[in-house]
């Protein structure tokens, strides 16, 4: 059985190994090994990544555990995109992983209705983010929401430039 919740400071360390674990069977053979390496260190480490970033109160995180092992999570803030005119109360989703073996199992699912809930509650008008060119799945999953694609968006994993796209769900 899959179980929702809001993680606690303790689950920290957890949350960061799956996030990179994620990130590194989905994205890791892209990368020269010290890009890879200085991406995860910022995005997943104790001091900057998502253990300090749980005590952020602007930052929202849901969780999807399995016998209390984290298999999915969702983390929403306010925008911090490049989006010209963007409304000041627009929110980002900031991160949606799921690990391999939990896809297409609504575990992705469950966390973006949280997540366009939890944003609409906050009195978003808008909900963006960004996703890689060529994360083909994870494009057509948001396009099944209603995003619609609004332009290019430059991702940095350490030195190395990729192309995103920024995405944009209306939701009044």
């Amino acid at each position: 059985m899959i179980l929702y919740r809001t993680p606690t400071i303790a689950d920290g360390p957890e949350l960061a190994e799956m996030a990179r674990t994620s990130f590194v069977e989905t994205f890791g053979h892209l990368y020269r090994p010290e890009d890879l390496d200085a991406f995860c260190a910022a995005a997943f480490g104790p001091d900057t990544g998502i253990p300090a970033q749980l005590h952020d109160p602007a930052l929202s995180f849901r969780i999807a555990a399995v016998d209390g092992r984290i298999i999915g999570f969702a983390k929403l803030g306010p925008r911090t995109l490049p989006v010209e005119n963007a409304d000041p109360r627009a929110m980002e989703l900031r991160q949606l992983y799921v690990l391999s073996p939990w896809h297409g199992q609504g575990v992705a699912q469950t966390l973006m209705d949280w997540t366009i809930t939890t944003a609409r509650a906050a009195g978003a008008p808008q909900l963006y983010l960004s996703v890689f060119v060529d994360n083909h799945r994870a494009q057509r999953f948001y396009q099944r929401y209603g995003f619609a694609d609004i332009g290019r968006y430059s991702f940095m994993v350490g030195a190395h430039e990729d192309e995103d796209r920024l995405y944009q769900l209306d939701l009044a």
